[in-house]
């Protein structure tokens, strides 16, 4: 799971330089924690990751399907 909130986070950096006047909620969190897990990967709680994908995955899901309709 961590590979694909990694991905996420790289999808949404990629298109914020593309989109400047993109507006995602939390877009700066998503991105750092992309960061962290790519480059402190032994120090990623998987408690906190499981958080992460239970709370707030389905919310970004639904946001970023808004913008496409």
């Amino acid at each position: 799971m961590e590979r694909q909130l990694a991905i996420i986070g790289e999808g949404l950096n990629k298109l914020r330089q593309v989109e400047l006047d993109l507006s995602i909620q939390h877009d700066k969190k998503i991105i750092g924690f992309r960061n962290r897990l790519v480059h402190a990967y032994d120090s990623i709680d998987e408690a906190i990751v499981w958080v992460i994908v239970k709370r707030h995955l389905l919310e970004l899901k639904n946001e970023i399907q808004n913008l496409v309709v």
